[in-house]
């Protein structure tokens, strides 16, 4: 028998609105665009090495982030595709970003690796909780800001090793987001795994043992 899907402690703010079935709203067409950005930037930043664009189209897929669910609850159209689309979207930018930047060397193998070990985290209690019948949980409110302050910080970065003319000034800011994002992604990732760990046991029943 399934249950239903887990409830963060804070869930994200979606106010009264219960998800619908739509599938062509606005906010999810926004999260579709930013899905599209994410082979563009990877041709412009790997292939053509247009460092320019690729650091206007990460820009872009950075400052929409907050704008799919902003507008999803201002016209009252949550769905649940754009809950799946959202925080696959960011995802998606975030390792793809890492896999380029990583090739070009804008940023260390030992950042990259301790951004995907996270991910590995949450793969994993993702793949407990469905075995006990959960869905993956709504998207925390620290989780979005540490998507955000990494989609801000990797453009920032970009600009820093496309321009000599504000390299220092650009490396200092990109690397303070970067820097604060990544410990605010642990701490999301590590939420998330206690949420998962208190949904586990009360599935096991209350003489469960941790």
């Amino acid at each position: 028998m399934s249950r239903p899907p887990a409830r963060a402690e804070h869930p994200r703010d979606t106010g009264d609105q219960t998800p619908g079935d739509q599938v062509l709203t606005l906010p999810n067409l926004i999260s579709f665009g930013r899905l599209l950005g994410v082979p563009l930037f990877l041709y412009l930043f790997l292939v053509a090495r247009a460092d320019v664009a690729a650091v206007v189209v990460l820009a872009i897929g950075g400052t929409t982030d907050w704008v799919d669910g902003w507008i999803a609850r201002r016209l009252r159209q949550v769905s649940r595709l754009g809950e799946l689309l959202d925080p696959l979207a960011d995802r998606l930018y975030i390792l793809a970003t890492l896999i380029a930047f990583t090739a070009r060397e804008v940023v260390p193998w030992q950042f990259t690796a301790a951004l995907l070990a996270r991910e590995l985290l949450l793969l994993g209690s993702l793949a407990v909780l469905r075995r006990y019948g959960y869905g993956p949980p709504p998207v925390h409110y620290v989780g979005k800001t540490a998507t955000f302050l990494l989609l801000a910080a990797f453009p920032v970065l970009l600009l820093a090793t496309a321009s000599t003319s504000v390299e220092t000034a650009a490396a200092a800011i990109g690397w303070g987001l970067a820097w604060w994002g990544l410990v605010l992604y642990w701490v999301a990732g590590g939420m998330y795994v206690v949420q998962a760990a208190r949904l586990v046991r009360a599935a096991r029943g209350p003489g469960a043992v941790a």
